[in-house]
């Protein structure tokens, strides 16, 4: 199948996202742009972010990138980049400096076999802090663009990180910032933490991030729960994608086993429950964790019984989808509680 030059349909996505006065090219020009003031909220910052009209924009898909939106000529925002051709056709897009807010490591050296370097500055779902705010900012002011802006499904963190990246070096109002992330990237309205730091956190100016201390550093490593968690997200995915499938292979991605998949999950959960810093939740943190650990067990053991042929997917269908269910409730519970 024939692909669409990227930077085709790049230029076209940019002539439609652009705005006037987007994109300084020079540090100079970086430098003298104003920040725009915190916006006064009257509602909910989820709100706000459909006061500007935006027109309507697909978002670029292409092999190993999802969710592509080029926010003016300097930024771009999307979902992890999954494999070298994703960071092929970054470089072929003229990235020159990737911005991870994910919690996963990044392929920095793929990057720089590119051309390209990886900032890693990993910030939760719940908002993001004055600290976070300066190193994207920052990364934004110091390092060579254009950027390209990556969570892990390019939807909510990726897009809020992006927002700060657009009123710090291409001077757009708060108003459009947070319009983009709603309109366009899709943040779903559960995340008003990140609309709510996009739309009111300070965005310190070029001065004080020239003398804030941040080394740019291409991989900030997790330990304990939060390590875990980056992992058990990426298998219960592919869990998910599976489960449309009537957990057998999909043909486009027969890479994923669908046993070796739910037994990752399981062994996660596991993990989680054996760390030391579980003990220190909260009872109905440690009950989620419990039951998805117990459901996950449950995954395992049909779909083992199924590949030993003892018995068919149609046969425990009913069981397959129960023990689905109850895993993806104990994440959407806990999700709730701690890190919503």
């Amino acid at each position: 199948m024939q692909r669409t030059p990227i930077f085709v349909s790049l230029a076209l996505l940019a002539a439609a996202c652009s705005t006037p006065g987007d994109a300084p090219t020079t540090r100079a020009a970086v430098s003298e742009v104003t920040v725009a003031p915190p916006l006064p909220l009257t509602s909910s910052a989820f709100e706000a972010a459909a006061n500007a009209s935006l027109p309507q924009v697909a978002p670029g898909e292409y092999p190993g990138l999802h969710n592509v939106f080029q926010l003016s000529e300097r930024i771009i925002s999307g979902s992890e980049p999954h494999g070298e051709e994703a960071l092929a056709a970054l470089a072929e897009m003229g990235v020159k400096t990737i911005l991870s807010v994910d919690g996963k490591v990044p392929d920095a050296a793929t990057a720089a076999h590119f051309g390209m370097r990886y900032v890693h500055v990993p910030i939760q779902y719940k908002g993001l802090t004055e600290d976070e705010v300066a190193k994207i900012a920052k990364t934004f002011r110091e390092t060579e663009g254009p950027f390209y802006v990556h969570c892990f499904h390019g939807q909510h963190r990726g897009p809020a990180a992006a927002a700060i990246g657009r009123i710090a070096v291409d001077g757009v109002d708060r108003e459009r910032a947070i319009a983009e992330m709603r309109q366009w990237c899709g943040t779903a309205s559960k995340y008003e933490g990140l609309y709510k730091a996009v739309a009111t956190i300070s965005v310190p100016t070029a001065a004080e991030t020239e003398q804030y201390a941040f080394d740019f550093t291409a991989a900030h490593r997790f330990s304990g729960t939060r390590d875990a968690m980056v992992s058990l997200a990426r298998h219960w995915d592919n869990v998910k994608l599976l489960q449309k499938h009537g957990f057998q292979v999909d043909p486009e991605h027969p890479d994923l086993d669908p046993l070796q998949e739910v037994t990752q999950v399981h062994q996660l959960y596991a993990a989680c429950n054996e760390l030391g810093d579980t003990a220190t939740y909260a009872d109905d943190y440690r009950q989620w964790m419990q039951a998805g650990f117990d459901a996950s067990a449950q995954l395992v053991r049909f779909l083992s019984d199924c590949s030993h042929g003892t018995t068919s997917r149609a046969a425990v269908a009913a069981e397959l989808e129960a023990a689905y269910k109850a895993v993806g409730k104990s994440c959407t519970d806990c999700h709730k509680v701690y890190r919503d």
